[in-house]
């Protein structure tokens, strides 16, 4: 197996009892035995368990970045903030590993939470300067409101967002509807609190001219994030 390979393989290993079983019960000698490799070739590739795991987080936002540029790349319409977060939505409502990560689900990630916010930090505080720049974008091209502050727009989406997220835990049997119903409600509240709106047709044209700008910011973030998955391997 080689060793790009292998370090998958640990990976997906290591992802699927996080899911199942929480860090704090997940051990390196279960994810070296269900990915058919020594212990030790475990810590060939991370030093530590926090750093294997942190691989996993990152692999996981990683994922959802390439969906969230594929999205964009497809129809520039994407890159409205009503679209851009019930795509993610829709993405955390199919993939529990997903949902954890972007809920802090303290039961699955236990303090591997603390550790990523100190050790990803650079590239947490990146992450919120991009979502400022994806709406200063949008601001210039007509399709987000002009008439409060981007970073208290950014606050808005934000907690918008979060709150339909960990609204699926904590009231998940009281949700209306089928996922695709909570999806557009999201879609709706976004639209509402920050978009323009206007006449289909010059949303669809300004959305086009902003998309490439737009893509690239997230570019930048997706390859500052396979950096820092890099940089937890062993070299």
């Amino acid at each position: 197996m080689e060793r790009a390979e292998r370090a998958e393989r640990i990976l997906e290993v290591a992802g699927e009892l996080l899911l199942s079983w929480g860090y704090a019960r997940v051990t390196i000698d279960e994810i070296a035995r269900r990915a058919k490799v020594g212990k030790g070739t475990v810590y060939l590739h991370w030093k530590t368990k926090e750093a294997l795991f942190l691989a996993v987080v990152l692999r996981i936002q990683s994922r959802s970045q390439q969906r969230q540029l594929a999205r964009m790349r497809t129809d520039p319409l994407e890159v409205l903030p009503s679209l851009t977060v019930s795509g993610l939505f829709r993405d955390i409502l199919s993939e529990p590993a997903l949902r954890a990560v972007y809920t802090d689900e303290s039961d699955l990630l236990g303090r591997l939470n603390d550790t990523a916010k100190r050790d990803l930090a650079e590239l947490m505080a990146h992450g919120e300067r991009t979502v400022c720049c994806h709406l200063d974008v949008l601001r210039t091209h007509g399709l987000v409101r002009d008439d409060s502050d981007v970073h208290h727009q950014q606050y808005t989406l934000l907690a918008i967002a979060t709150g339909f997220y960990t609204a699926e835990a904590l009231h998940g049997d009281r949700a209306p509807g089928t996922p695709e119903v909570r999806v557009e409600l999201l879609a709706r509240t976004v639209r509402s609190a920050l978009e323009t709106g206007g006449d289909p047709e010059r949303v669809r044209d300004a959305a086009a001219a902003a998309a490439p700008a737009v893509i690239a910011l997230y570019e930048e973030l997706m390859e500052l994030c396979a950096q820092e998955m890099r940089r937890q391997l062993r070299s």
